[in-house]
């Protein structure tokens, strides 16, 4: 069976955590099963198609009854000359039936609610009974194993070779006949199972040290839901007080870079990526912001423009907030949330197109500012301030002749 989610409803003002599968529900007129949405949530109740509420105990008389039904009622009929298969020698989970579907939706019903479930038990039998075996612990392990829904059990280590037989083999009297039809159980085999489940014990306890090491500097808590940087347009002028809107490229923050000045940052990254001085300095005195996109739409552009852009782009950034300590202010307040660039004027590599894509690269970049103004301001010079000269050399046209010249 296969959960979808997540879904939720609202009872009595709170939010109750659900998830869904398909079942197929009979037809009383007709006589017929048709696919249908069963529902179920943190607090135990379930529905069938967002309506008719049940519990577990109700559920079951629906399957018992044959109301509900797991599969099309032809698709349990075994044929009679198919033999019995050996459930020893099977590579496939035991059928599922209404007994283990009512088990595994307790199970899910557990994990909404955040309550262990019957395979993280398993796991916690596991690791008890090798890091000391005892008859005890096995019994222990045997209650675990048992408590998952059989159709579930051969998932339960994650290999797809042994499937759960280790499991089978250790939780069989020694002289048994594993699974009755299989090996008998021996010393031998016990020892090989218990080794092998110590062997994976460990390998997953070392992948969750690795993790922990992995995201140790990731950020504690909760994710910070983005803030959005959007177009806007402003017919009676814009805000006094400084607002999201000055992070923008197309904000009037007058700025030097490379001892040039210029009215924006647009202004600057579009001047800068002309290949001819003259279309630098035409755009550099452009009227708006968009005027000087149309101004570069229609100028050559730098061989090398693609593989340097995102430099300069930095590079400016970087001095548009260094000369406006108010508008720093504005970018450090938005603490580590993730900023979106959102608008129709630029390119997508620079905006976040939301479910048409985009790569947000002002968004990252004021981002790597943000961080670059919080780490000076605490006393330190991050590494990026070292190499900022020869970051600017190297994006530099070769034609460059002054104030006038080329960018």
């Amino acid at each position: 069976m296969t959960w979808h989610g997540p879904t939720f409803r609202i009872s009595d003002g709170e939010r109750i955590d659900g998830a869904w599968c398909l079942v197929r529900r009979r037809h009383d007129l007709l006589d017929e099963h048709f696919v249908e949405h069963l529902f179920v949530y943190a607090d135990g109740l379930i529905t069938c198609g967002g309506y008719d509420a049940t519990d577990l105990a109700g559920l079951e008389r629906l399957l018992a009854t044959g109301r509900l039904a797991l599969d099309p009622p032809h698709a349990r009929e075994r044929p009679e000359e198919q033999p019995e298969r050996s459930k020893w020698e099977t590579r496939y989970p035991e059928p599922r039936t209404d007994e283990s579907f009512l088990a595994e939706v307790a199970d899910e019903i557990r994990r909404l609610a955040g309550l262990p479930t019957a395979a993280e038990r398993l796991q916690d039998a596991v690791l008890a009974h090798t890091e000391q075996p005892t008859p005890q612990r096995r019994l222990q392990l045997r209650e675990a194993y048992l408590a998952v829904p059989a159709h579930l059990r051969v998932f339960l280590l994650g290999d797809m070779d042994r499937q759960d037989r280790p499991l089978r083999m250790l939780l069989t009297d020694l002289g048994d006949a594993v699974d009755g039809d299989g090996p008998v159980a021996t010393e031998e085999m016990h020892r090989h199972a218990l080794d092998y489940l110590t062997d994976l014990t460990e390998a997953v306890e070392r992948a969750r040290r690795s993790r922990a090491v992995r995201y140790a500097d990731d950020p504690p808590g909760l994710p910070v839901p983005p803030v959005a940087v959007d177009e806007a347009v402003y017919p009676g002028g814009r805000p006094t007080e400084p607002g999201l809107f000055t992070l923008r490229d197309d904000h009037d923050a007058p700025f030097t870079y490379e001892g040039r000045d210029y009215p924006t940052v647009s202004h600057a990254y579009w001047a800068l990526s002309a290949a001819d001085p003259a279309d630098h300095d035409r755009i550099r005195a452009a009227a708006t912001a968009d005027r000087a996109r149309e101004l570069a739409g229609a100028a050559a552009r730098r061989a090398d423009w693609s593989g340097v852009r995102l430099a300069v782009m930095a590079g400016l950034l970087r001095a548009k907030f260094d000369q406006h300590p108010r508008l720093a202010d504005v970018l450090l307040a938005t603490g580590d949330a993730p900023i979106l660039h959102i608008g129709t004027s630029e390119a997508p590599f620079w905006r976040d197109g939301g479910t048409r894509g985009g790569r947000n690269w002002s968004g990252r970049l004021l981002e790597l500012v943000r961080s670059e103004l919080r780490c000076a301001r605490s006393g330190q010079t991050p590494a990026a301030r070292t190499a900022e000269t020869a970051l600017r050399a190297a994006t530099r046209t070769g034609s460059q002749t002054g104030e006038n010249g080329g960018a």
